[in-house]
């Protein structure tokens, strides 16, 4: 089955409005016979009379009136159509889709929606909890544009992998232990552990950290949220390595938080795919790049 074309229906309408071919080709800038042919086209395509000429005035006859309004319903939604696509073109509104580890989430994600809504309101932004790996899976499909990942990260075709910011790691210990000044692998695999779940980099980063020092501890309990980790820790559970950023509150008064020797730190970066960036993911972007020294 033949398509009718919003062109064809364009010209129906004008002819409509105007009551002349004429009249109508001016209007549309068309050449008469291209008016005719859209006409003929047109009828052809429905069976029947679409126009009656009466007295040189032209006319939709019923049926062409009824076409008429369809018409102009069909073409008006395809005007706000082109128009709302043309505002997510200009970056006036959009949806950017991002995806993160709940930490980040948590504790960096928030700065950089907030100066999202106070210069871009009408950026919808879709948040999803991930793994690095799910993050990076998810922008190679396409459902997601955004994404922050923990490095180091093997290259990925398409993707865009920038390093970010780097924070460092600490001890997070219940307040009535007595801990040294620095917390050594030694000193904390003689402790009850609680850790992020095996499929995280940091669980591995921790567990590195562990090794060099001939250390292989086995955890208390693994989750993948911190601020469950730290409820644990506070409660005297166990201890725990977490990234701490400059921005995140302080510690529970339950809980002491020391750095580590050696030192360890939670290395970040932003990833999104290769080639033309949509606008509204533009300004996703400076906004998170913004918040990399803070």
């Amino acid at each position: 089955m033949r398509e009718i074309s919003l062109d064809r229906l364009r010209t129906l309408v004008a002819i409509a409005d105007r009551g002349s071919f004429a009249e109508a080709a001016r209007a549309l800038h068309l050449a008469p016979p291209t008016v005719s042919l859209h006409i003929a086209e047109l009828e052809d395509r429905i069976g029947a009379p679409l126009l009656s000429r009466k007295r040189g005035h032209v006319r939709p006859s019923a049926i062409g009136e009824l076409l008429v309004e369809r018409a102009r319903r069909l073409l008006a939604d395809a005007e706000q159509a082109l128009e709302d696509i043309q505002r997510q073109v200009q970056g006036l509104e959009g949806r950017a889709r991002l995806g993160a580890s709940t930490g980040a989430i948590a504790h960096l994600l928030p700065q950089a929606l907030e100066a999202l809504r106070q210069h871009h309101p009408a950026i919808d932004i879709q948040v999803a909890v991930l793994t690095s790996h799910e993050t990076l899976s998810r922008l190679s499909d396409g459902t997601l544009d955004v994404g922050l990942v923990a490095l180091p990260q093997p290259p990925v075709a398409g993707l865009v992998i920038t390093p970010w910011r780097r924070d460092p790691v600490m001890a997070f210990v219940p307040a009535h232990w007595r801990c040294p000044a620095r917390i050594t692998p030694e000193w904390l695999a003689a402790r009850p552990l609680i850790v992020n779940d095996a499929t995280t980099r940091l669980s591995r980063l921790t567990a590195e950290w562990f090794a060099a020092g001939g250390h292989h501890p086995a955890p208390r309990i693994q989750l993948n949220y911190n601020d469950a980790i730290k409820s644990l820790v506070a409660a005297g559970y166990g201890a725990a390595l977490l990234p701490h950023e400059a921005t995140a509150p302080l510690p529970d008064k339950r809980i002491v938080m020391r750095p580590l020797r050696p030192a360890l730190w939670r290395r970040l970066g932003i990833v999104h795919r290769a080639g033309y960036v949509e606008r509204s993911t533009q300004y996703v972007l400076e906004v998170l790049r913004d918040l990399r020294l803070k």
